[in-house]
């Protein structure tokens, strides 16, 4: 280690000989150079996790893959209280948990994904939770009507499923803005929803519409938002957070051929690692029933 003494004798030879001005621009370049390092450090890492999803995404496409699968997206409020975030922003981490599966589900061939996103219960919390709730799905819906890169890519129809008229004006507008005319996969947006409502509307539909006053379980399953959005049969059903019940979410479609998966993980920080197994337990079923 250099004396104090020797080490100043070397900046002032340094100085004189590249110029004090010299030698404060290779200095402040620095901090540029670290940016610009820790940027391409976080592209390569963004794209070799990128490459090892879809491999393995490929991989498990080998096996039978559900036709519809279904979120309940819970744990987004206690994800927040745990990381010390505004409510607010656990909603928002969980529209980006929600892309994320979506791009995971559409890249396995999952025809469908139906999403709860928001109960009509959830109507009774607070003024402010449901103003912020509200205000974010107008801005997601107008981000996938604008930058809708996903669903076309994957040409992917977008179904606003529930009783839409109790949505503010400005949702209702962002909603009816989304007639997307693909029809490769369908991804049921549930808001506002509950499956009391849904079954109610079908056999309300089915009465006005009988001649003989006779209804069938074919004629109310026909009319079902599901069914009339042209959603397949529900194969499996994934609720997060550790709490164990279905929550008036899909109750008509969740028959004894559907899947039902609870994941301890907290919406937001749901992803791959804890889908896959999901998946893998759906394909091990399968191949069970058909040995």
């Amino acid at each position: 280690m250099q004396p104090s003494g020797s080490r100043k004798k070397v900046v002032v030879k340094k100085a004189k000989s590249l110029g004090m001005v010299e030698l404060i621009k290779q200095a402040s370049n620095f901090p540029t150079i670290t940016f610009t390092m820790q940027r391409l450090w976080a592209w390569l890492e963004n794209e070799i996790t990128t490459r090892a999803r879809n491999f393995l995404l490929k991989v498990l496409a080998a096996g039978p893959i559900p036709q519809h699968v279904a979120f309940v997206m819970d744990g987004n409020r206690r994800y927040a209280r745990m990381h010390h975030k505004a409510v607010q922003q656990g909603h928002s981490d969980g529209f980006v948990a929600l892309r994320r599966m979506l791009e995971a589900c559409l890249r396995l061939d999952v025809r469908c994904v139906s999403a709860y996103a928001f109960s009509i219960e959830n109507f009774k919390r607070s003024e402010e939770e449901v103003n912020a709730l509200m205000a974010m799905a107008e801005e997601k819906l107008i981000e996938l009507c604008e930058h809708g890169d996903l669903l076309d890519e994957y040409g992917v129809r977008l179904n606003v499923i529930g009783k839409r008229e109790l949505l503010p004006a400005s949702v209702q507008a962002a909603s009816a803005s989304l007639l997307i005319l693909f029809n490769s996969a369908i991804f049921n947006l549930c808001m506002p929803y509950t499956s009391r409502d849904e079954i109610t509307t079908a056999v309300q539909k089915c009465v006005r519409e009988s001649k003989d006053c006779c209804i069938s379980e074919k004629d109310i399953d026909a009319a079902l938002m599901t069914s009339l959005g042209g959603s397949p049969p529900l194969d499996i059903l994934v609720r997060t957070s550790g709490v164990k019940r279905l929550s008036d979410f899909l109750l008509w479609q969740c028959c004894e051929d559907t899947q039902l998966q609870f994941s301890s993980t907290y919406w937001p920080d749901f992803g791959l690692f804890d889908f896959v197994p999901i998946i893998l337990d759906y394909q091990r079923k399968v191949w069970s029933k058909s040995s």
